[in-house]
């Protein structure tokens, strides 16, 4: 199986209980709930993603003919120097990334010594073996995975209740507030939701609020 992929690079994660962890994140191509274009937006599933996962032409992107191909390039964005100091992680995210992610990528980037971690939209069930499972649900989207490491809820979505997933056997459960022109507004929900339901814990976007969102240089 061949993988394309939008991009492939080192930075920290911004969110979530991984929140501060180095991590190569491989974004792949496409998703199951938006095409991509802005044109298509009003019509999407999830008409609020902020990620740009059309094509393969970001950094460290392309076309990947086989797993040990792409594995490859993933543990290459690895700092050699940091490879002692902590176990290498690398976030596949997309886009849907369990369109393309399966046993021989999970079994190639491990032969990397790489530990793996997903953020997935949770339609898709995922391969086995993978370390480190983040589910965050879309509003009209299917959920089939109600197990994992992570259940990320962007808030507020209509339809969509917290209280709908507090059951589900999850380790942690983040509410984020929604990006966007109402951000402000989302934020002091989100927050409010949490102080009064201890069982969310606030995740916010620190990626953005100090304005990492690639590659990070490494001397």
């Amino acid at each position: 199986m061949s993988y394309s992929v939008k991009e492939i690079y080192y930075t920290i994660q911004g969110e979530g209980a991984q929140a501060g962890r180095p991590a190569v994140f491989c974004r792949f191509a496409g998703c199951n709930l938006w095409s991509g274009h802005e044109e298509d937006r009003a019509d999407a599933v999830c008409d609020f993603c902020d990620t740009e996962f059309v094509g393969t032409d970001g950094p460290g992107g392309g076309e990947f003919e086989n797993a040990e191909e792409l594995a490859g390039a993933v543990a290459e964005k690895w700092p050699a120097a940091a490879r002692d100091n902590g176990n290498p992680l690398v976030v596949c995210t997309g886009g849907e990334p369990l369109l393309q992610l399966d046993d021989a990528a999970v079994e190639a980037l491990h032969a990397e010594g790489l530990e793996i971690a997903i953020e997935t939209n949770g339609t898709k069930k995922p391969p086995e073996g993978i370390d480190w499972v983040c589910v965050s649900p879309k509003a009209g989207a299917e959920m089939i995975v109600d197990s994992g490491d992570e259940l990320k809820l962007v808030h507020p979505q209509e339809g969509l209740s917290p209280e709908t997933f507090e059951r589900l056997d999850y380790t942690h459960f983040f509410l984020q507030p929604m990006d966007g022109p109402r951000l402000k507004e989302n934020t002091s929900l989100t927050l409010e939701y949490c102080l009064e339901n201890p069982l969310w814990h606030l995740s916010i976007q620190a990626h953005k609020l100090i304005n990492i969102a690639c590659s990070i240089p490494v001397k």
